[in-house]
């Protein structure tokens, strides 16, 4: 921390950079550059049920979550093999198979950069949505995240299955591990490794439509993937990927930039696409699904200088 305040003295305009997983780049960025990198995990409590688990920003996400599964503690297990570190995760409320980020913290600890006030945000504070939080939107570039502190469990796992690809791969074990090895299995199967090609993951959210629309959509596309929304009777969440692929864009590829042949939702760079290359592939995506299933797909993935 005593870097950190040293650095707040001087220069404001900051660009914080994670793993830098989930970024596209543009533009060169024309910032100062601070790489989070600080380390720890630390058990700060514990009761009958919870283990309270302070994690530092700079810490691997996939290697926290092998962590978590070493040592009983439940919760985090079908997010694992997203890549990034766990000070981004609240961000972005990362999310995979049922399950997101938001489900598990207990509250995130932040310094504002204007002032170098340290600052608590509670669960509620955070206010969570699906792939956003208050830190992608009022304190965007506001603050640094330095820590943030899960509420996982050490007793009485809830074990979540729901999604068949995972409850297919489950024999009478199931275990927190056998849930982060199915999940390990799945998405090294379906996702490119981002140290052997270029990707930044899921480069686009899965719409939430109104049920309404929903309805009149199944009646023609009646194999569509879909999936209720938390809370939220009257919305339905429907696969991207799955619209990609509808729009023969599986495998589309333009120069060096193209679409994953294994999974629609992931652009990928084959060597030497530029960064604007990406981005308009990204909404040629957009425009194709647009035209044809008139449903605007958001991008996942922050774009970094186009503007």
């Amino acid at each position: 921390m005593e870097q950190l305040d040293v650095l707040l003295q001087g220069e404001k305009d900051l660009f914080l950079l994670g793993g830098g997983s989930n970024m596209l780049l543009v533009k060169p960025i024309k910032k100062l550059v601070v790489h989070m990198a600080t380390k720890g995990i630390t058990v700060i409590n514990k009761d009958e049920k919870f283990v309270y688990v302070e994690v530092q920003a700079g810490e691997n996400w996939h290697e926290f979550v092998m962590w978590c599964v070493d040592h009983n503690y439940g919760g985090v297990e079908n997010l694992a093999l997203i890549p990034g570190n766990v000070g981004t995760s609240p961000i972005q409320n990362i999310g995979a198979y049922g399950v997101e980020v938001k489900d598990t913290i207990d509250h995130v600890k932040a310094v504002a950069i204007a002032s170098g006030e340290e600052m608590v945000f509670t669960n509620e504070d955070c206010k969570f949505g699906y792939r956003s939080s208050i830190f992608k939107s009022e304190y965007a570039g506001k603050l640094i995240l330095t820590s943030v502190v899960f509420r996982l469990t050490h007793t009485h796992h809830n074990i979540n299955d729901s999604y068949g690809a995972i409850r297919a791969m489950l024999t009478k074990d199931k275990s927190i591990k056998a849930i982060a090895d199915a999940v390990m299995t799945i998405r090294s199967g379906k996702l490119p490794d981002p140290k052997k090609i270029g990707n930044s993951g899921s480069f686009f959210k899965n719409p939430v439509i109104p049920k309404d629309d929903f309805e009149k959509l199944v009646k023609k596309h009646s194999s569509i993937p879909n999936y209720p929304v938390n809370g939220k009777p009257e919305w339905v969440k429907i696969a991207a990927g799955w619209l990609i692929d509808q729009c023969g864009l599986k495998g589309y590829r333009v120069g060096d930039a193209g679409v994953h042949k294994n999974q629609a939702l992931v652009l990928v760079n084959y060597g030497n696409a530029t960064g604007a290359e990406i981005l308009a592939l990204a909404h040629y995506i957009q425009n194709e699904v647009k035209k044809n299933f008139f449903i605007s797909l958001e991008m996942e993935v922050n774009i970094i200088g186009d503007n």
